[in-house]
């Protein structure tokens, strides 16, 4: 079983982990530990120390006010390694207890794309979608200024620019690679990634892609688009820097995740500290909250675990969508076809961080960037999530976070969503389908009502 570790060690280790000017390795934070084969491949990360905004608040909670502190005095280190499965428990706690300067143990499950089940062909076009959403370009939100980081398979910007017929525009610097992974930001081969660039830049035809094969590690699962999330944590610690680099009235950095965890076999039980699926306390579920907490505006797909037509690979036996694909601070997105039917294979809640998952759906299963063959339709929560985050990005043209939090934004994406199913909000569809027409009459109010300004 494959573990993160969560450590607090010298205050130089930590400066030289958290300063991406210096180097530290997995031998220098770690050293050795009995029973556990480090992977001294992997970059140790800095985690920020969550704290609550007021006296007395608990810091694991997601859905108070919190501040996150990198300074060496607070902030901890994370590894990875792999432990033996038999009597893991044992192991894990002996491992505790071995080295006092670990402060945690937590599971590292295998994160996978979410692509549909097998099924009928596309429904409507991208241009369809497009039309959706013409309000946004006619009022000038084409996501100009606006960062949309893509953490996927890698982006092939050649087939976006082929398919998309405009140029497409990849920031090399500000993307990321997970350690040992091949490739150039925006030269990956046509995949999943790609069709997810794709769907967000309907929206937002402007915006800045960053690129993040995080699916691409070199330690994956069961298939060529699994990653660990080891590797998302590292991931997330790389888009806070970058968000940290931008002015607060230009702060804009919307972040697409199209993939999730199928499985508890590769998770802690729910009732070990160290669970992710259920737990808001998971390093990586507390990464989110860091980003959330500095700008960022996270969507993650609910996934294919509708009981309509499930992916072949869900496990869990309820409530499929889980960990950060549930978490408060994260928009959750279900899929409808362009008809408005939510597709039978769109996760439904409850969530398990926050029990009213999905928030909103968006459009999928339409013929759009031909990533998977001409006649394969763009599909799966994994098309609607970032057709969502392009009119995020969209919006954020004008909006930055220091005038419209996200917070602020996510409230407004529900209220504006037109209801489906059950009156208000339901575990099918949310609060309904993402509303661009009545998003552009809140903003307008909001704008006259002189309830932030334009940036």
């Amino acid at each position: 079983m494959r573990v993160l570790i969560q450590m607090k060690p010298e205050r130089d280790v930590v400066e030289a982990v958290a300063n991406p000017q210096l180097t530290a390795t997995t031998q220098d934070v770690a050293g050795s530990m009995p029973g556990v084969e480090m992977d001294q491949s992997f970059t140790p990360v800095a985690l920020p120390r969550p704290l609550p905004s007021t006296g007395g608040g608990d810091p694991l909670s997601l859905t108070q006010s919190l501040r996150f502190s990198m300074r060496p005095e607070d902030a901890t280190v994370m590894v990875r390694g792999e432990i033996h499965d038999y009597d893991a428990a044992s192991r894990l706690s002996m491992l505790a207890l071995s080295r006092p300067e670990i402060v945690g143990i937590s599971a590292d499950p295998v994160i996978q794309t979410s692509p549909t089940c097998p099924g009928d062909g596309p429904v409507g076009t991208s241009q369809d979608v497009k039309n959706f959403f013409a309000e946004l370009g006619a009022d000038d939100l084409d996501g100009n200024g606006v960062a949309v980081a893509i953490t996927d398979t890698g982006i092939n910007t050649q087939h976006l620019i082929n398919e998309l017929g405009h140029p497409v525009t990849v920031d090399a610097a500000r993307s990321w690679n997970p350690p040992g992974v091949p490739g150039r930001p925006g030269q990956f081969p046509v995949d999943h990634g790609t069709m997810c660039a794709f769907d967000a830049l309907l929206a937002a035809p402007k915006a800045t892609l960053i690129d993040v094969p995080v699916l691409l590690s070199q330690a994956q699962g069961p298939t060529v688009m699994s990653g660990l999330l080891s590797d998302a944590v590292a991931a997330y610690a790389h888009l806070w820097s970058v968000l940290e680099t931008m002015p607060d009235d230009k702060r804009a950095l919307v972040v697409s995740n199209s993939w999730g965890s199928f499985s508890p076999r590769w998770d802690f039980a729910p009732s070990h500290p160290g669970n992710y699926s259920d737990n808001p306390g998971h390093p990586f579920n507390l990464m989110v909250t860091a980003l959330e907490s500095a700008g960022a505006d996270v969507l993650f797909a609910a996934g294919n675990c509708g009981l309509d037509c499930p992916d072949n690979r869900c496990e869990f036996p309820d409530r499929p969508i889980v960990g950060a694909n549930s978490h408060p601070r994260a928009l959750s997105i279900g899929g409808v076809d362009t008809r408005g039917h939510r597709v039978g294979y769109s996760s439904q809640g409850p969530g398990r961080l926050d029990a009213n998952k999905p928030d909103i759906c968006a459009y999928t299963h339409f013929e759009g960037s031909h990533a998977f063959g001409a006649d394969a339709p763009d599909s799966g929560t994994s098309a609607a999530c970032p057709v969502a985050a392009g009119v995020v990005a969209a919006i954020r043209t004008q909006w930055s976070t220091n005038v419209l939090k996200p917070a602020e934004l996510r409230t407004l994406l529900q209220r504006t969503a037109d209801d489906r199913g059950a009156a208000g909000f339901d575990f099918d569809y949310g609060f309904g389908i993402i509303n661009v027409p009545s998003i552009m009459d809140a903003l307008r109010r909001r704008s006259k009502n002189g309830h932030g300004t334009r940036r």
